[in-house]
Formats: structure tokens, sequence, C-alpha cells
């Protein structure tokens, strides 16, 4: 498992608002130092991409080790987050899901659904996903080196 000292930025919008400050208090609570880019109620309506911005920012600046988005699906940040380079953000549904994009993706936000997904299976994800190390096989090492190629080539 990553050490409690790792830096873990955390967003989410309204949709994933609860999720967020329940992974929140369980991070803290395991001595993890996180980082809150909101949102800050579910009440108001807000753009995910706003959030996926900020959270995906302070791990490509190294501000964060790592970041965990939650929306309603898990998708839209997704997709948000893997605009800044050197962002992996991998939408995952289970334990099996989170370590391997971990292991095979080297992924570094973890993604989840605030409205598909209950507590228990989030939690489960999300220290599945904490305790994965990113593979040193040389055939994944190679896959990500093409996903940053076609970061640098197409910017």
């Amino acid at each position: 498992m990553r050490k409690a000292s790792s830096i873990i930025a955390i967003g989410s919008d309204h949709a994933g608002w609860a999720l967020k400050n329940t992974l929140l208090r369980f991070l803290s609570r395991r001595g993890f130092r996180v980082l809150n880019f909101g949102c800050d109620n579910d009440q108001t309506r807000v753009d995910y991409p706003d959030y996926a911005k900020s959270v995906a920012l302070a791990v490509h600046r190294k501000k964060a080790d790592m970041g965990v988005l939650c929306c309603g699906t898990g998708i839209g940040m997704s997709i948000a987050a893997n605009k800044i380079p050197g962002i992996r953000a991998a939408v995952v549904w289970n334990q099996r899901s989170a370590t391997l994009a971990k292991e095979h993706n080297a992924a570094n936000i973890l993604c989840l659904s605030g409205r598909l997904l209950s507590i228990p299976q989030a939690k489960r994800s999300l220290l599945a996903f904490l305790s994965a190390e990113v593979s040193t096989e040389p055939r994944h090492k190679k896959r990500i080196k093409k996903i940053a190629a076609l970061e640098r080539n197409h910017q």
C-alpha cells in the first residue's frame, strides 16, 4: 500500500460529493494527507471538468502523488482529467479493475461513480488502487511509453 505520507488530491462534482467526502475521511483516518479541491455541496450543480482540471493539475505539477475524482459515473471526470499531459485517469468499478488500472496502465488518478458504486465497493476499489504497484514488465512499460508519445505528438 502507498505510504500514509502520500498526498492525495481529491475532487468531485455535485453527483460525487457524498462519495468524495466519505473517501476524504476514509483516507485521512489512514494517515494520508488529502487535498480537497471541491466541490462544496451536492445542492448546487457544478461542471465536472473544473474539478477534474484542478485535481489533474495537482498531480501533473507534483503537488499530489495521485488523485481521486468522483462524479455520477466517473466517466466525465476521466475524460476531462486525461486532457492534462501525464495524467492517466481510469474509471474503475471494482477491486480488480482498480488494481489493473495501476499495474498495467500506471493510472495516477482513480475515477469513481457516486451513483453506481456502493460506499463499500468504492472503498475496496480505492484500497486496491493504493495497494497496487505499477508493473515493471517490459510489455506494460512499452505501452505506457506509447501513450506518452501520443500525448507529445498530438498536443
